[in-house]
Order: C-alpha cells, then structure tokens, then sequence
C-alpha cells in the first residue's frame, strides 16, 4: 500500500460504494477508514460494507477484479487500477461463537446495525456515506473517539472471549492514538491476559512488531505492564527493575526494526550480559514467536555486539572494523545511540563508529590482499588453518603493517611455518 497514491485510492473506494448502491445494494465505508478521517489522519486503506452477497460482489465486479479469499466469512477483495490498489468488500455479518478464540463458528448475513455490533472496538464500529458525506454510528464510537477512549462493544467479556488477540489489538490502538483503555474494556483484559496463549505465535508476534516499531512503542510498553499482559508475551523481562530506564531507551529509538526493539527490551535482562546466554535467550524469542530468521539473527546480533560497541574506542582496528562493514551496522548504531543517549551520554561510541563509517573505502574496508587461492598458488595445504591464517593477515592490513601481495603471502608462510 505504500506504494498507492491516496487519492486515486480514496476515489476508488468512492467508486465502489456508487457502483454498489447504483445496482441496489447497501454500501458505506467501514472500520479504521472511518476512525482514521474523523481523527483528521489519511486512511492507509479503505473498507466497504454491504448489503451484497458475496457472489454479488463478485458478479457484479466481475471474476477478474475480484479475489474470492475471504469468501467464506462474506470478504470479497475488489481489485482497482494499478495506482488505485485493491479493498475489501465485506457483506453485513453477525458472527456466531468463535471455539478457537480466533474466527467465528459460523456468520449469518444481517445488517449494519448487528455488523457495528459484533465488531472489536467502538472507535472500529463506525460507517460513513462517502457520497452524503455523514457518519452512522451504532455504537457511540463518535463519542469515545472524542472523549479518545478505547472501548469494547457492548459486554468486554465477551468481545475478549471471542477473540484473544484482541487485548494486545486494544493496546496497539491505545497507544497509536494516545488513547487510555476504558476501564471496563481494561478491567476485562487484565482478568484473561493468561489466555493470551490460545493466540497463535504468528499472530502475537505481528501485533507485537505493530507495536514496538511504532513512534509510540514506549507507551505499547507501558500499556502492556498496565493491562498484565507483558508477562504473557515478554516473561524474560520479569527480573527487569529498571522500567524507567528500558521505556526511554526505547522511546529514543529512530524507526527500529523489529528485531532492534527486542534486543533493546533484552539487553536488561540478566541473560543478555553474556554472549553465550544472549544468543539462547535470542533463540527463545524466536522460537515462541516462530520469528523469520531474519529478526532472529538480528536479536543474536544486537544482544552480542552491543557491549562491544559500547567500547568501541577502546577495540582494536580490525575487530572494530569487522563489525562496522557489516550490513546491520545502521540498526547497530541506532540501538547503541539510544542506549548511549537514555544514560545521558553524548553517544561518544555512536560518533567514533560513525566517524569510522565516513572513512574513504579504501580505508574503511579495502579488498583483501589475500585469498585462499594465493595461500594455494604460494604451496600451503589447505587446512583448519587456513582460516586463521587469513584472519590474522587481513588484522595485519588493516592495521596498516602489510601493503602487497608479497607482504601478506610473506607474513603467511611465517604463520604456517613449524614451531
């Protein structure tokens, strides 16, 4: 969605409605479409509600602008132009007992008013006429968007019941918006926060990285201490004493990754001080959450260099250098600085490595003078030295002793001499 131009997007969905209410249907926008403009933000996509079957949006969008995925629950996917992107068309619904705490038992198609109430929040309960331009609220959403609550339709037991995931959904949106948790809505997820883990991995994990790579993640945080969830998802940061400081070290944290987020949560544990625990208790996450290996490495990663780098100017040259011509050198630093800047420091290390980073090429990271095949080419075995050999040659170059070929195949024959 990145990608699509806002306002070809909105006049698509414009469109759907005209299109649908011109063949006889109902049609309003719905959901965080309409939460997002009363609030005065852009939607990042719009959602159209219906009066329509699904086979009607189908037939009357045709088969070839249309995804069937979400057919079952009365979700139709209507494609737009390219710059338009795609929506969603969903049929007014009641939903039946959700058995798995996930997905409804059964749906019955039904009308707006019962649609708005079987939804999660109020402020996600909202319709608008996009062509009378008018809000329909059944569910006081207007009001607690004023009032800027997060509040749960009708009886919160029951909305929670139905679905688990929801807790960590109300802490997203609270923090998002700066909103509080009304405290019913609270009140109910702190008595079933342990039920959190009928939820998913997969789904936990995605509300968790909404979460934490938001600018609000510090708030995230302290929402999820509130509502007692923080031991369901995160029971590694029980020991943690220091909450004020590890809230503003990730307050201070410039657009994170995913993974940077958990390492700045992880680094306060006990765990994390060694680089041997650090890396399990980085495998731990991973594993809970079932995390791409991509953010599990960066967590390993973060958790064991960053101690490091908290000593840059005291390293030698090459294990420094090895460390700063890495590809998540950028996150790296962006953690160490908020570290550095949540104890009030200047971030001295942060601007010794990136005044290193702004070295020439050349003397940032020049090529190697020596390869493996040289070593072969110069009559050396191959061998578990081999490894060595290279490391301790390229230390050599890059503390400015060795210059050629010559000087490093020199240096290597030292090495791999007897005695």
């Amino acid at each position: 969605m990145a990608n699509i131009d806002p306002t070809p997007m909105r006049e698509f969905a414009i469109s759907v409605v005209r299109q649908l209410r011109a063949a006889g249907y109902q049609a309003l926008w719905a959901g965080g479409c309409v939460r997002d403009q009363l609030l005065g933000q852009r939607p990042k996509d719009y959602d159209v509600a219906t009066s329509a079957l699904p086979d009607e949006v189908r037939k009357l969008f045709g088969h070839k602008r249309t995804l069937a995925i979400g057919a079952a629950f009365g979700v139709i996917t209507v494609l737009g132009p390219r710059e338009a992107g795609q929506l969603d068309v969903a049929t007014f619904r009641t939903d039946a007992t959700y058995s798995d705490g996930r997905h409804p038992d059964a749906i019955t198609f039904s009308t707006p008013e019962h649609d708005a109430q079987r939804r999660d929040f109020t402020i996600n309960g909202l319709f608008f006429d996009p062509i009378e331009e008018r809000v329909i609220d059944y569910v006081g959403g207007e009001a607690d968007l004023a009032a800027r609550v997060v509040r749960a339709i009708r009886d919160p037991a029951e909305r929670i019941e139905e679905d688990k995931l929801r807790m960590l959904r109300a802490v997203r949106f609270a923090a998002r918006l700066g909103f509080s948790i009304e405290a019913q809505t609270l009140a109910a997820i702190e008595q079933r926060a342990d039920q959190l883990q009928v939820v998913s991995a997969e789904r936990i994990a995605a509300e968790m990285e909404k979460i934490l790579v938001h600018n609000s993640r510090a708030q995230g945080l302290a929402l999820l201490r509130q509502a007692r969830l923080l031991p369901e998802v995160l029971p590694e940061l029980a020991e943690v004493t220091d909450f004020t400081l590890l809230a503003r070290e990730l307050s201070l944290l410039e657009q994170p990754s995913f993974a940077m987020a958990i390492a700045a949560l992880l680094r306060h544990t006990a765990a994390a001080r060694s680089p041997l625990t650090a890396a399990a208790l980085a495998d731990q996450i991973a594993a809970r959450w079932r995390l791409s290996n991509h953010v599990a490495e960066g967590i390993s990663l973060a958790l064991r260099q960053l101690p490091q780098l908290q000593i840059a100017t005291e390293l030698p040259w090459p294990q420094l250098q090895r460390m700063l011509v890495q590809p998540r050198i950028g996150e790296l630093l962006g953690l160490l600085a908020a570290v550095e800047r949540g104890a009030g420091e200047r971030s001295p290390q942060t601007d010794y490595c990136r005044a290193k980073l702004a070295l020439p090429a050349e003397q940032l990271n020049p090529p190697p003078l020596l390869t493996g095949s040289d070593l072969k080419r110069a009559g050396l075995s191959p061998g578990p030295m081999f490894r060595e050999i290279l490391e301790q040659v390229r230390d050599q170059q890059l503390l400015g002793q060795l210059h050629t070929l010559g000087d490093a195949i020199e240096y290597a024959e030292k090495l791999a001499a007897p005695g």
